[in-house]
């Protein structure tokens, strides 16, 4: 069994209801930690790893623990040890660079890590493209500044397409993306931790404006896989060890994504037609360039998040314009206006699926309880969309 060596900050800082909040926590971490559970034999080799997974509190707001998982130093056969560090902020680039720092010390002695905690708390976390310095003083080699940054764009600072682009053919992804978007149930299968945990993340992502609103597991520990078996929409990830086991329960229609094999073990049958066919092939083609393309991890997830929104701005950024005001100041919806509005019949067909699904539900009560209309990144994509349709 799992157990706790090392806690920062220490429980007697913490206020009673942190107290009561934390031992809800304490009970959840080690599961994530050890997905592949606590049956651990000691080991004299084993290369380091860095995950995420997602805790989802019962007000639906999430909580991410980034998790390095390491052999200590030392002599002869040893346990692994995880390092996991829990925040509301989705931000693994600058977490992961935490965790390197941790491992660093971790290797001379746990009680280089807790100077170097307590450095982090009291420093002010960096707001989006800005970077804080954090002194840290290391036993053999003294002092030392520890640059953290965040990257300028925030809706991007979680994710890694690069992986995702390495892991599925482009064909792949977009079925995946048509599965997602239509809120179904999703199944991804990878040995490695990282690799599960960067690929579900970046799925997530290509959905913004709109945010996965259903169970999303990106490490499934062992104990939970019977989670496939909801009959409601979920997208969990589980290592291959356990494809077998997974694929003896009795579960409803799924999409299964093998990570390893880059290939689609299950589908339900209809992935190619979801989405429609003229904006289908704009993706596809973007999506080939940028395979073949050398670019850096920040440019690719540029590109590709922009590939995405694009989609959505194409079919449904003209949301805005179909509401409509009723006594009282109500603000209504008018959801048959807003599909019969689009020229495309193959558009207008997946709008008539997309309007059914929670994360449009969700925006649209949001807008309706605004008396103004956000002006947000995706707001400004559907203006300059707009304004280079009519220039032409």
């Amino acid at each position: 069994m799992a157990r706790y060596s090392y806690q920062f900050p220490k429980r007697e800082n913490l206020l009673r209801f942190q107290k009561e909040e934390e031992d809800n926590l304490l009970k959840a971490i080690p599961l994530f930690c050890f997905p592949d559970g606590n049956n651990w034999a000691p080991l004299n080799e084993y290369t380091s790893e860095t995950f995420s997974f997602v805790l989802t509190n019962i007000d639906s707001s999430r909580k991410f623990g980034y998790c390095r998982r390491l052999l200590p130093a030392g002599k002869g056969s040893r346990l692994p040890e995880v390092y996991c560090i829990i925040s509301c902020l989705g931000c693994f680039g600058l977490f992961a660079k935490i965790l390197d720092e941790v491992e660093k010390r971790r290797q001379i002695a746990t009680a280089v890590i807790y100077p170097f905690m307590q450095g982090l708390r009291e420093a002010t976390f960096p707001a989006p493209g800005k970077t804080v310095k954090i002194k840290s003083f290391i036993p053999e080699s003294g002092t030392e500044i520890i640059e953290l940054t965040r990257p300028p764009d925030s809706r991007l600072e979680h994710v890694d397409f690069k992986t995702l682009i390495g892991c599925l053919s482009c064909k792949n992804i977009l079925k995946v993306f048509a599965s997602v978007v239509l809120e179904r149930r999703i199944i991804f299968i990878a040995q490695d931790l990282s690799i599960l945990s960067q690929c579900i993340h970046a799925v997530a992502a290509l959905l913004y404006p709109f945010t996965w609103e259903h169970t999303y597991i990106p490490v499934l520990p062992k104990v939970l896989l019977d989670t496939v078996c909801c009959p409601t929409p979920f997208m969990v990830g589980i290592q291959n060890q356990f494809l077998n086991q997974v694929l003896d329960l009795p579960m409803e229609e799924v999409l299964l994504v093998d990570l390893c094999k880059k290939e689609l073990l299950k589908t339900v049958g209809d992935e190619d037609d979801i989405l429609p066919t003229k904006l289908q092939d704009q993706m596809l083609s973007s999506l080939k360039t940028q395979q073949t393309k050398e670019q850096t991890s920040d440019e690719i997830n540029k590109t590709m998040s922009d590939t995405f929104m694009q989609f959505f701005v194409k079919t449904v950024g003209h949301y805005s314009s179909h509401f409509k005001e009723q006594k009282g100041g109500k603000r209504v919806f008018q959801e048959k206006a807003f599909v019969n509005a689009v020229h495309s019949k193959s558009i207008r067909r997946f709008l008539k699926s997309f309007v059914k699904t929670q994360m449009f539900s969700i925006l649209i009560q949001a807008a309706e309880k605004n008396t103004t209309m956000p002006k947000g990144y995706f707001q400004q994509k559907v203006q300059e969309f707009h304004e280079l349709k009519k220039s032409k």
